[in-house]
């Protein structure tokens, strides 16, 4: 079946919203593209390729149209919008939700087995980890949402994180020696915080209850704990009691093979002046 035109003039995108209100703003006052383009310091080219949704402004882009006609910051809100729109495309499905609850928790316990946890990961691992399979601009975007998730963890009332790692997941090499030595270093001071608990499962502890996998309990004031468990197909909520329960009890038998708070300290010390 011959598939439908789109509509030319229903924009299809974010930056296509943009390039269309630019073009709506321009003819109102009368201004054709070379007029425009001197006004706002750019070429008629540049213009042309933001009104025909073909390249994005920048954000100085879209502070000088604010300018240009007196907007009052109408363009940089829908700049806001499209970094918004496009960290959000780039998530695996189910994420977003998970990043709402995520918000809302009050407790979390945390393991994980092959990386550093989001909420503690630094800017430059985190890039590492998440550009493999995308483009620069995709795992940027990423990167962005990780360090907003991180936000929790300033407000006045964070969270309490109770968090255990694989030993191989804090020894794998993420990056050069500079991004792991600026990882390691970030865990040491996020453990030394009040709210926020951090241990480690030995390398030499052979099996234990955590190598089916990595996974997080999210504990509410006033809602029931749910799990969440990442994947190749995106973010798995789960809320059955039964099934919440059982990773609970997961939980407090890894806790048992870890370090103690301390003891992980330690470690982390040790490791660091090894790199």
């Amino acid at each position: 079946m011959p598939r439908r035109p789109r509509d030319p003039g229903v924009p299809s995108s974010p930056t296509e919203y943009f390039g269309t209100e630019l073009r709506a703003y321009r003819e109102a006052a009368g201004l054709s593209r070379p007029e425009l383009a001197e006004k706002l310091g750019y070429t008629p080219q540049r213009i042309g390729q933001v009104e025909s949704g073909q390249n994005g402004p920048s954000e100085d882009f879209a502070k000088d149209c604010d300018t240009c006609f007196g907007t009052n910051g109408a363009f940089h809100r829908i700049w806001e919008w499209m970094q918004r729109f496009g960290r959000l495309a780039v998530l695996p499905p189910g994420f977003p939700d998970f990043i709402e609850r995520e918000r809302e928790a009050e407790v979390m316990h945390i393991f994980e087995t092959m990386v550093i946890t989001g909420l503690l990961q630094t800017p430059e691992y985190a890039y590492e980890v998440l550009i493999e399979g995308r483009t620069s601009e995709q795992a940027k975007q990423l990167v962005a949402t990780r360090m907003e998730r991180q936000s929790v963890l300033e407000r006045e009332n964070p969270p309490h994180l109770v968090v255990v790692l694989d030993e191989a997941a804090i020894r794998r090499p993420i990056g050069n020696v500079d991004v792991m030595r600026g990882q390691i270093q970030h865990l040491i001071d996020m453990a030394q915080r009040h709210h926020i608990m951090l241990q480690i499962v030995p390398s030499d502890r052979g099996s234990y209850a955590g190598l089916p996998g990595a996974f997080m309990v999210l504990s509410f004031a006033y809602d029931s704990d749910i799990v969440h468990v990442g994947g190749y197909l995106g973010a798995q909520l789960i809320d059955h009691v039964d099934a919440v329960r059982t990773y609970g009890l997961q939980f407090d038998l890894i806790r048992g093979a870890a370090k103690s708070a301390d003891e992980s300290l330690e470690l982390l010390q040790a490791i660091l002046e090894s790199l």
